[in-house]
């Protein structure tokens, strides 16, 4: 039997420890910089202890060979309880976005007792069938398909490309700042050491007992979703908030698959109502 060591996983934190903690888990080939320094310390502010980190193969975690990933959506589920352990936290709040939503409906179905509420953002519900629902649309499935193109190890291309792929996520009715977006791109190359093993979450597997049984989910469940979500449409988390017993949904109208600083008082504002709502005696 072999047998694979844990990954050494880069977090960051802001706020006060003694606050009740929010773990941010961020969606596929995505560092913890795509939860942007501002946003965090925005929540920080609110009176919470928020953790940050890189997820396996991004930004200064453990990476594998690309193609050659030896882990599962289980794994990372784990992973995020070990980020917890690291920081000394017995239960959290926990937010995730796109593929992190779905890690972390993973970490409360799997982990309830660690889980003192969930958000998700932007994703889709685990475990479900979803083909009944709004597909990725035809303008982003184009865009997507220039991915395989690519030569991940050539930087140029990988960051206009990221750069092109971070605007067709973009909000409808917010401005997209393309110097803004190229310089943070190349900012997070750079810090990654490139993103060809990043690639490797778009290979990954696992979750499978979990199917069908989302709704055993018993953390608290707040689904922020924008309404032009070109990847995941709001359908989306529209399902997995009906999917949950007491659930909550807020729509972000005209939000993409990001995080726009224009979205920001919405969107912090309810994580926080959330978070409070749900504090309770627990001690963190």
């Amino acid at each position: 039997m072999t047998v694979i060591e844990r990954p050494e996983i880069i977090s960051q934190t802001f706020g006060d420890p003694a606050d009740p903690a929010l773990l941010l888990i961020m969606g596929a080939m995505a560092s913890m910089l795509w939860w942007p320094e501002e946003f965090c310390r925005k929540l920080a502010a609110a009176g919470l202890f928020v953790i940050r980190y890189d997820n396996r193969d991004t930004g200064c975690s453990t990476k594998y060979p690309p193609g050659e990933s030896p882990y599962t959506f289980d794994d990372m589920a784990d992973d995020a309880i070990d980020v917890l352990d690291n920081h000394g936290v017995a239960k959290a709040h926990i937010a995730g976005m796109s593929m992190g939503g779905m890690i972390a409906q993973l970490v409360a179905l799997k982990h309830p007792s660690r889980v003192a509420s969930l958000t998700v953002i932007s994703s889709s519900p685990v475990g479900m069938d979803t083909s009944h629902l709004p597909q990725m649309n035809d303008a982003y499935v184009e865009h997507s398909a220039e991915g395989a193109k690519v030569d991940w190890s050539d930087r140029r291309q990988v960051i206009d490309f990221i750069v092109r792929d971070a605007r067709a996520i973009a909000s409808t009715v917010h401005p997209f700042d393309e110097a803004r977006m190229r310089a943070f791109v190349e900012q997070d190359y750079d810090r990654s050491v490139g993103f060809l093993s990043a690639t490797n979450h778009f290979m990954l597997r696992g979750g499978d007992e979990w199917k069908g049984r989302l709704h055993e989910m018993t953390a608290p469940l707040l689904v922020i979703h924008g309404t032009t979500d070109p990847i995941f449409p709001v359908e989306h988390g529209e399902a997995m908030a009906e999917a949950v017993a007491g659930a909550k949904i807020v729509r972000i109208e005209g939000g993409g698959h990001e995080l726009h600083p224009e979205d920001w008082p919405v969107m912090s504002a309810a994580m926080v109502a959330h978070i409070e709502a749900n504090q309770g005696s627990t001690p963190f």
